[in-house]
């Protein structure tokens, strides 16, 4: 695993842990439980985790993922903390590299930014460009459904196109914000809008946006 997944996969774990199984999270009708469940489904079972994007493996990955949230809870953090089967394709370096940063930031963040009184972490430069470079390449995928014009700028004027379009919103924050943001975390994710009132009201509103 890269430096970067390992530790919040790690920081995951142990933050499932910390909150118990029946803790909220961001991701609508979860619980902590839930969300391992989901999270070790994914990499364990992938012939149920085509349900998360085909809408015809849909029953099967709700039925797998009920099989896994009822093991203990425990177990299911045990199987997070120390990462997929030599079989799963996300045991391969480049493979976890593309996939897993991302995957297990914004989970963390879900669990995390559920709690009372939670503050925002502090992250490196070398993460923040890591998010970024992710970013980068899946913005217009995210943004496909968005209603209105989406650029998502970095504070110092770097900047990438999701959705072409009019008017335009301009969505400023770090790196770690603006993919809160576009995984469709808009109400937690610590990013200033800029553009037209009703386009910034359509898009907070929205729940195209983040796959």
């Amino acid at each position: 695993m890269s430096t970067h997944a390992k530790r919040e996969r790690l920081l995951l774990a142990d933050l499932l842990e910390t909150t118990g199984p029946e803790a909220p999270t961001l991701c609508e009708g979860w619980t902590t439980r839930d969300l391992a469940a989901h999270v070790v489904v994914r990499e364990r079972r992938p012939d149920a985790a085509g349900g998360m994007l085909v809408k015809q493996l849909a029953s099967r990955l709700e039925r797998v993922m009920a099989e896994f949230a009822a093991k203990p809870y425990e177990e299911l953090i045990q199987l997070i903390r120390t990462g997929p089967p030599r079989f799963s394709p996300f045991s391969l370096k480049q493979v976890d590299e593309l996939s897993n940063i991302v995957e297990f930031y914004v989970h963390t963040e879900d669990v995390r930014r559920a709690q009372p009184e939670w503050t925002p972490r502090e992250l490196d430069p070398v993460f923040q460009d890591a998010l970024w470079s992710r970013l980068e390449r899946s913005a217009r995928l995210m943004g496909r459904g968005v209603p209105t014009g989406l650029v998502l700028r970095r504070p110092d004027g770097r900047t990438v196109v999701a959705h072409r379009g009019t008017p335009v919103v301009t969505v400023t924050g770090e790196p770690s914000e603006l993919v809160l943001f576009a995984y469709g975390r808009q109400s937690a994710a610590k990013v200033g809008l800029e553009g037209d009132e009703d386009a910034i009201a359509k898009l907070r509103e929205t729940k195209q946006l983040g796959i």
